[in-house]
């Protein structure tokens, strides 16, 4: 990821902002090199400069990029109705360019999304289940040029790092027709996720939930059929319009 993009998340992930010089240990950066990267940020309106705090937050442009992400109500209707079915987190994800990126989530307090599978993620695709929806989706081409760009980072001692062994679980993927992930991306987290098809058959998106792996083992097949009538819903919502 582009240091650009890792400094507006690890903004982001701070209720108070944070200062130069945690952005530049975060980023492994020099201090100036730090505030020359920050300053970029707020003159282009996606950071803020809290000057009495002598720290920086998110600024109105990062709402910008929301709105382009922003999905129709009856796909995100279907979305929450499959975070109540699951009584789980609830995402929506799409092809957007070149990446695959989460467009919409529900959650709750009750069962909360993972922190950093928000709006706008698009790592890890090789470790998440709605991912690995959307790789089984591409052509071998489209996958391999993907995969040389991205590359097959360990998240986890589960992570699936092999190319060869990556493809033979994906075609299980087209298979079955969901895609499972059992601490991949995050130790004790379990993702099962569902495509979304056009019309014409075509892989569009994907809809997905996550739980604790404790509680996804007791409640497997329940949630299978969530996640399929899920991906339904959302099929049914983006060919109606």
């Amino acid at each position: 990821m582009s240091r650009v993009l890792r400094a507006m998340e690890f903004v982001a992930g701070s209720k108070d902002g944070v200062t130069a010089k945690e952005i530049a240990a975060h980023l492994e950066l020099a201090v100036p090199s730090a505030y020359h990267l920050l300053a970029t940020l707020t003159e282009s309106g996606y950071l803020v400069h809290l000057a009495q705090d002598h720290r920086y937050g998110l600024g109105y442009r990062v709402r910008l990029l929301e709105r382009q992400l922003e999905v129709p109500p009856l796909i995100a209707a279907a979305v929450r109705r499959l975070h109540l079915e699951a009584d789980a987190a609830a995402y929506y994800a799409v092809y957007r360019e070149v990446n695959v990126v989460v467009a919409h989530v529900v959650d709750s307090e009750r069962r909360p999304r993972v922190q950093v599978l928000d709006i706008g993620f698009h790592e890890a695709t090789h470790a998440t289940a709605f991912g690995k929806v959307m790789l089984a989706a591409m052509t071998s081409e489209d996958r391999g040029a993907y995969l040389d760009r991205v590359g097959l980072r360990q998240c986890t001692a589960r992570t699936l790092t092999d190319r060869t062994q990556l493809e033979g679980h994906l075609e299980q993927v087209r298979l079955s027709g969901v895609a499972l992930e059992i601490g991949e991306f995050q130790d004790g987290l379990t993702c099962l996720a569902a495509p979304v098809r056009s019309s014409a058959g075509a892989v569009l998106a994907s809809v997905a939930i996550s739980l604790p792996s404790a509680d996804f083992a007791a409640r497997r097949w329940t949630l299978e059929r969530a996640v399929r009538r899920g991906a339904l819903l959302a099929t049914r919502a983006v060919n109606s319009r």
